[in-house]
């Protein structure tokens, strides 16, 4: 069976919301105007003498209460838009079309408007009252719902995962997704909830490009697919990081008519269990690295020392006395301390 499509159609309509509004107003002290009216004039007719105008009167009165008592179906077709609201209107099941610019509309009384996303918040604005098992933070709330569509540019804030990196090492991480809706149709007909589904499928793209990277730069990983080991990672990379991920979860939410403007991350940690380990590890190889970059330093400066001492020849050492100078020399430069100098007063020999 071939997939349907529901394309987006924007209804170009004249905002006639207040002349209407005035019709309606108009006709309902017309119909109040019929019944008072004729109501008092039945009082005053009386014999069959005036059975023409007490059958006029009749029908006058029953018009003018049957356009009481149904006129309020009119209010229904009045709509008010304001600058980026769109509302998605059908007909008895088929759709008519969308109106996206602000103002007051007059449409036919018997369309309603369709968003099935209206009773569901985003953790963008402190409006999450729970978290469901999935781990994404739509919830749905007991307030009135607005069946109009919000254009503006949103932020999704999900909550924190842990997932493993590409090392199996557990990490938490946090995206903050900006999105706004650019095709209403796809967005109301094409998926069930359109702010559940967008989350969900954060939450599942970040799973999936979180995998590729380890979260320090580790040797022989190819995070870029090209068969080739290069230095990505989560924290050094999170640029590219973010790239991806926002790429990955616009390709899955392009059916649901949503723009994915920009993915950042958050928070990035090691999870609780390793984060020690893991700390003492980079303090080791921090360690390790400011240990090589002394003893190449000192190492430098001993040669030179040497080398001045030769050119200058302001003293002849023979190797086993340039050996003990280069251990001594290495010794200060090399220590955690400083070094206590001892006065030799003999003779070096």
């Amino acid at each position: 069976m071939q997939e349907k499509h529901v394309e987006e159609k924007i209804i170009q309509t004249k905002k006639n919301g207040l002349p209407a509004l005035l019709g309606i107003l108009a006709m309902y002290a017309a119909a109040i105007l019929c019944v008072v009216i004729s109501g008092v004039a039945l009082d005053h007719l009386d014999g069959s003498s005036y059975l023409p105008l007490e059958i006029f009167f009749t029908l006058t009165m029953v018009l003018g209460m049957l356009v009481i008592a149904l006129g309020w179906i009119l209010f229904c077709g009045l709509k008010v838009l304001r600058p980026q609201e769109a509302l998605v209107l059908t007909l008895f099941g088929n759709y008519i079309g969308t109106l996206k610019d602000d103002g007051f509309y007059f449409v036919n009384p018997f369309c309603s408007s369709v968003n099935p996303a209206s009773h569901t918040k985003l953790g963008q604005s402190g409006d999450v009252n729970k978290v469901n098992g999935a781990g994404a933070t739509a919830v749905t709330t007991q307030e009135t719902p607005s069946k109009k569509i919000s254009l503006k540019i949103m932020t999704l804030n999900n909550s924190r995962q842990k997932i493993n990196d590409c090392l199996g090492n557990p990490v938490e991480i946090g995206i903050a997704v900006t999105w706004r809706i650019a095709n209403t149709a796809k967005a109301v007909f094409n998926v069930d909830n359109y702010k559940e589904f967008l989350s969900l499928q954060c939450d599942s793209a970040l799973r999936n490009i979180v995998r590729i990277y380890p979260y320090d730069v580790a040797p022989g990983v190819d995070t870029t697919g090209d068969g080739i080991a290069d230095e990505g990672s989560l924290r050094g990379s999170s640029e590219v990081v973010a790239a991806r991920i926002r790429d990955e979860i616009q390709e899955r939410v392009r059916e649901a008519g949503i723009e994915v403007i920009e993915a950042r991350i958050t928070y990035l940690a090691y999870a609780p269990e390793i984060a020690a380990v893991m700390l003492q590890r980079q303090q080791a190889s921090a360690i390790i690295d400011a240990r090589k970059m002394i003893v190449d330093g000192a190492v430098g400066m001993v040669e030179m020392a040497l080398e001045r001492l030769h050119e200058n020849h302001t003293v002849e050492l023979d190797e086993e006395r340039k050996a003990a100078m280069v251990s001594n020399l290495l010794v200060v430069l090399c220590g955690n301390h400083d070094a206590q100098p001892v006065v030799n007063s003999g003779s070096l020999y």
